[in-house]
């Protein structure tokens, strides 16, 4: 298993998306229209620092996020909140200051920070805007995320099964109904040491894709009218029309609502992911500590009387996709196994009133290690990531290796 812990802080600014040495015709076919913006244009941005490492058994912490939000936060107020990246970023000054460039630049600057923990710094991940987003990895792998939307009509059903097999496998689904969807294609280079891809080309596939889908009876596609049309199926198939316009895209998320998506990966690798909310009370304290070291390490969350959060739990199962069905896993299954697992901490003191955690803290880390177990079990050990977030700013993620 590999657990990271992210961090999320913002920061604004301003940049033009432009190179020097570049045409001006090159620079709107590399970045749209911004590139015309001579003075910058402005964007609030969020920014994920992701580490990973060993959680400590006493602790229960593989860092302490305050730290992070410390040393990160000073590269962030220096170097980017409220410049013009352009300008006041050196490192800006002859690379356009892309959503890709500037995750990367926040990776380089904020890594050799933690060079004394023992966690390690091996993702950054920028949202420039709802629709644009990037990652950085620590092995220089760099993706570029795109978000689009369409309306669309269906019937949860495939051409392959009888009437009578889709009503049961698909129940009030197979009548038609509708869906405001959003899809996220995600463009991926194994070193980031040119442009990851055109913006003139990634709008003619979204366009492309838009105008398909858009306002349309997907049963009745010619091109969909002989696959299952399911969400996992649709997913697989922008998967293929992105692939085929000899873009470099790497996966395909598609979300029919906010708390359900499938994903395409290469290789015909189909998932599917739910959330889940739950309400619950802790206290961070290990009991072997003084009063005064608890404090030292966990603050305000040492309240004697507990503090709460509106918990966010995010599952992702894979396995092996029904071609003949276009299903990976009954969704009412799926969606009761994580109801069912969170279910004994709904509204509860998790240190308290559960079992879970009496010998252990609740940290983030731990209450995912914990959720994971219950349901995997439940998803007939499917399941392959588990996203926890505490508050918008403070996740935690298991991932099956």
């Amino acid at each position: 298993m590999l657990l990271t812990v992210s961090k999320r802080l913002e920061f604004s600014a301003s940049r033009r998306l432009f190179v020097p040495r570049w045409s001006e015709a090159e620079n709107v076919a590399a970045f749209g229209e911004e590139a015309l913006a001579k003075h910058g244009t402005g964007r609030n941005y969020v920014a994920y620092f992701i580490f990973s490492g060993r959680v400590d058994p006493v602790t229960g912490m593989l860092i302490n996020i305050s730290e992070i939000k410390r040393r990160a936060g000073q590269i962030v107020d220096n170097g980017f909140d409220h410049k013009f990246l352009n300008e006041d970023n050196p490192a800006f000054r002859a690379t356009a200051p892309t959503a890709e460039n500037i995750a990367g630049q926040l990776f380089s600057d904020v890594a050799p920070l933690f060079s004394d923990a023992d966690a390690k710094l091996v993702g950054v991940h920028l949202i420039e805007t709802p629709n644009r987003s990037a990652t950085f990895y620590a092995d220089g792998v760099c993706e570029g995320n795109y978000w689009f939307e369409f309306s669309a009509a269906r019937q949860t059903m495939s051409p392959r099964l009888t009437a009578a097999q889709n009503a049961q496998l698909f129940g009030a689904a197979s009548n038609t109904h509708g869906h405001n969807y959003r899809a996220r294609i995600t463009f991926r280079k194994e070193k980031a040491d040119s442009q990851l891809v055109q913006q003139v080309d990634v709008d003619r596939c979204l366009k492309s894709l838009h105008d398909e889908f858009d306002h349309k009876f997907l049963n009745e596609l010619p091109s969909l009218k002989d696959r299952p049309m399911t969400t996992e199926s649709l997913t697989a198939y922008l998967h293929e029309r992105v692939a085929a316009a000899s873009l470099p895209v790497h996966r395909v998320r598609l979300h029919e609502r906010e708390d359900f998506f499938a994903e395409a990966w290469p290789g015909q690798n189909i998932f599917l992911g739910l959330q889940a909310r739950f309400c619950a009370a802790h206290r961070l304290h290990v009991q072997s500590f003084s009063d005064a070291k608890n404090q030292e390490l966990f603050g305000k969350c040492d309240n004697p009387h507990g503090h709460g959060h509106l918990y966010l739990a995010e599952a992702t199962i894979g396995g092996v996709y029904d071609e003949r069905s276009g299903t990976l896993y009954d969704f009412v299954a799926f969606q009761k196994a994580l109801h069912d697992s969170i279910a004994p901490w709904q509204d509860r003191h998790l240190d308290l009133e559960t079992e879970d955690f009496k010998e252990s803290p609740s940290t983030g880390e731990n209450i995912v290690r914990a959720l994971w177990s219950r349901i995997d079990r439940s998803v007939n050990q499917q399941l392959v990531r588990l996203r926890l977030w505490e508050t918008n700013n403070n996740r935690f993620t298991l991932r099956r290796t």
